[in-house]
């Protein structure tokens, strides 16, 4: 229920159209209730089985009230009248005339009604998918990491759906089909105090069956859900490496792999199928067994009075009505049952919707934090270690980067030296020592201020579907086409992008898969010149290209790194053999440091690697 009540939480802002939905929402009850209502006047009126002083005391003048008596003598009245002057064939065109009015006020009346709740639900919805993404976009990578993508996908997509199909869209329901009952039950209550205390009995035993139904649905919609996210994710890593599994013949693997987790989904649907689909027909046959309880009941009360001339509070066309109208609480209370038993699956999903909005991100401003416009001096790591969990990947980690320097970072796969580059623009935050820009520390420092001095070039070049130009000024709708241009021109990438079909309007395609990798990665420079930042850091920009890509993707980073402080993190040690100091590492530490020269001269580790890369 609190997950229930948070979802109503995001439909605060739109709470003026629930007094509209409503009020037309009851004046849609109200017109249907109208057109029962009138069957008991006409049958008495046509089939004459009043006498005639009995019916001139229904159609005698009742004072103005919101009740069935005044409604039903003005139109005890009309009938009449109209009986009396044009006979009965015209009181049934007149007759058929009011009712086919009342139903098209009652339909007027409940699509209005629809509109107002369509509009709330799109509003809600917006507001949680707005929610959960600007809350997804700002964690910390080591939940995104942790995270499959697909199931993060699966959560913002199927999830919200289900929000938005079976919770708001039972908003709707609670609200309407109590107000249905509530007004049916009253008409009942004026009609027949007993035979409506006896149907009372109804609804909390049909309560009770329904709720045991539903307790045993949520367990099954948390299963369900998990295994669609579980789809969502193979069906991603597959059209992802689609290439590797053509490569290595695993399309039957692949297959058998998701054969299983649909498998599995089938199973547990099914299974919440037979529970879900339960609650209708129970309620319904419960209310058909109290209409022939109410038959026996009643019919047998109105034939005794009969017999015995009594008066009794039905007679035969009220009893009639009463079952009619009985019969019509039906659908709200099979609605109600079916709503309720529905709102157990979306609440499995808004739950796991609101575990990504209430996922906390590690790396988070301190309070007041200092706003850090430029670049003036130094970077300072000062004993740095940090651990992932309980595993230790940097440790007493001692460097100076002064500005305009460049400092490479080279060592084995695994030595830390990524993890070293990530802690600079704190998409980590260090467990040990301290790292300081300026002299102040890091952590003091506003994040996006913090980013915003640095560009970021890595071995993946990660770019968006969308044209060459966007992606070059990616995060700048406003830059001028010369500066896009400019900044393509620094980085060697000017004239393939002119050589392509449109030019710099080209669409690069899902992650760029429309280029080169060499054409690739020297749009993720243009992008870093674009935003022009005075600290560079480069992971292995050049690793995974061919020597001319490599040759050209090189001369386009010195030309990027010109004048700026520069942390490169070299797979191939002749690129960073111009660099103020290269910093060897190994298992997290620093075992060697120095320029090309004095580490050449140590005839260490360094000195190994390059003459292994000589070779």
């Amino acid at each position: 229920m609190k997950t229930f009540r948070r979802v109503l939480g995001f439909a605060k802002p739109y709470h003026k159209h629930f007094p509209q939905y409503a009020l037309f929402a009851l004046l849609a009850i109200i017109f249907s209730l109208m057109n029962l209502a009138l069957l008991q006047p006409l049958f008495t009126v046509i089939f004459e089985t009043k006498t005639p002083e009995e019916l001139a005391s229904l159609a005698q003048e009742v004072p103005f009230g919101w009740n069935e008596d005044y409604f039903q003598s003005i139109f005890y009245q009309e009938l009449i009248n109209v009986r009396e002057t044009y006979g009965k064939s015209s009181m049934l065109i007149y007759v058929s005339i009011v009712i086919g009015s009342s139903a098209l006020f009652s339909n007027l009346f409940t699509y209005i009604s629809n509109v107002i709740m369509g509009i709330v639900r799109a509003n809600v919805i917006q507001r949680v998918r707005n929610k959960v993404f600007l809350n997804t976009t700002g964690l910390h990578l080591d939940f995104f990491s942790g995270e499959r993508k697909g199931d993060i996908m699966s959560r913002m997509t199927n999830d919200i759906q289900e929000i938005e199909v079976t919770v708001v869209s039972a908003i709707k329901v609670l609200f309407r089909e109590p107000m249905t009952i509530i007004v049916y039950l009253i008409f009942l209550f004026n009609k027949s105090v007993s035979l409506t205390l006896f149907t009372l009995v109804f609804f909390p035993v049909m309560g009770i069956i329904i709720s045991e139904i539903v307790k045993r649905l949520k367990k099954k919609a948390i299963l369900s859900q998990e295994s669609l996210g579980r789809i969502v994710n193979t069906m991603d890593e597959v059209f992802s490496g689609m290439r590797i599994i053509k490569a290595f013949n695993a399309r039957k693997y692949i297959n058998d792999l998701f054969g299983r987790e649909t498998s599995t989904y089938r199973k547990v649907n099914i299974s919440m199928a037979r529970k879900n689909e339960l609650a209708s027909p129970v309620s319904q046959f419960l209310g058909i067994l109290v209409v022939a309880t109410l038959l026996v009941v009643g019919g047998s009360e109105v034939l005794q009075n009969q017999e015995l001339g009594l008066e009794g509070e039905l007679d035969a066309e009220g009893l009639l009505v009463y079952i009619i109208v009985f019969s019509q609480i039906l659908n709200p209370a099979k609605s109600l049952s079916q709503s309720i038993s529905n709102i157990q699956r979306g609440i499995a999903s808004a739950e796991r919707v609101f575990k990504l909005i209430d996922e906390q991100p590690k790396i988070e401003n301190q309070a007041s934090p200092i706003v850090k416009t430029d670049f003036k001096d130094t970077i300072e790591f000062k004993g740095v270690g940090f651990a992932y969990e309980k595993e230790q990947v940097l440790k007493g980690i001692d460097i100076e980067v002064k500005k305009g320097k460049t400092v490479a970072l080279v060592g084995s796969s695994g030595a830390g030296k990524s993890t070293l580059a990530d802690l600079v623009p704190r998409f980590y935050d260090v467990t040990e020592g301290q790292i300081k820009i300026d002299g102040v520390s890091l952590q003091a420092v506003e994040i996006d201020s913090l980013r915003a001095l640095m560009g970021i070039v890595t071995q993946e070049s990660i770019l968006f579907n969308d044209t060459v130009a966007s992606n070059i000024a990616f995060a700048m709708p406003n830059a001028k086409r010369e500066d896009v241009i400019a900044a393509a021109k620094i980085a060697n990438a000017h004239d393939f992008i002119m050589a392509l079909e449109n030019g710099y309007d080209t669409n690069v395609g899902e992650r760029g898969s429309k280029l080169s990798g060499g054409q690739r990665q020297r749009l993720s420079i243009a992008r870093a010149v674009m935003k022009n930042p005075p600290i560079l850091i480069l992971d292995e920009a050049t690793s995974a290209l061919d020597t001319e890509s490599e040759k050209l993707v090189q001369q386009a980073i010195t030309n990027l790194m010109k004048n700026r402080t520069s942390i490169v993190i070299a797979h191939r040690l002749s690129t960073i053999q111009h660099a103020d100091e290269i910093l060897v590492m190994q298992k997290g530490e620093i075992i060697e440091r120095g320029d090309h020269d004095s580490l050449m001269a140590l005839n260490g580790t360094y000195t190994r690697l390059i003459n292994m890369q000589t070779i």
